[in-house]
């Protein structure tokens, strides 16, 4: 698939990158070798592949889902530049 100059300064600008003229025509080619690339992996049979979490075989740790207070909001309000009444006090931002 090719891609023209004013396609890759489009993609520029709603990327919102500067992009300099003379540099165009080289971002366009680039769009174009990256498009060429999927359209090739796109050729790729993988039907029967199961997907993958990672490159080896393995399973994520799991851990037991149970609720709990954290039993730390002293020691987490301690970071707080203001804290008042066991909360993170915030300035008023809408009036």
């Amino acid at each position: 698939m090719s891609i023209d100059t004013d396609t890759a300064a489009r993609v520029a600008k709603l990327a919102r990158i500067r992009v300099e003229d003379d540099q165009l025509p080289a971002l366009a080619q680039e769009f174009s070798n990256i498009l060429d690339f999927i359209e090739q992996l796109n050729e790729v049979d993988v039907e029967g592949v199961e997907p993958m979490v990672s490159v080896t075989p393995m399973r994520l740790k799991r851990r037991q889902d149970g609720v709990t207070d954290g039993g730390m909001q002293d020691k987490i309000l301690s970071n707080a530049p203001d804290a008042r009444e066991g909360f993170f006090a915030v300035p008023k931002v809408v009036e």
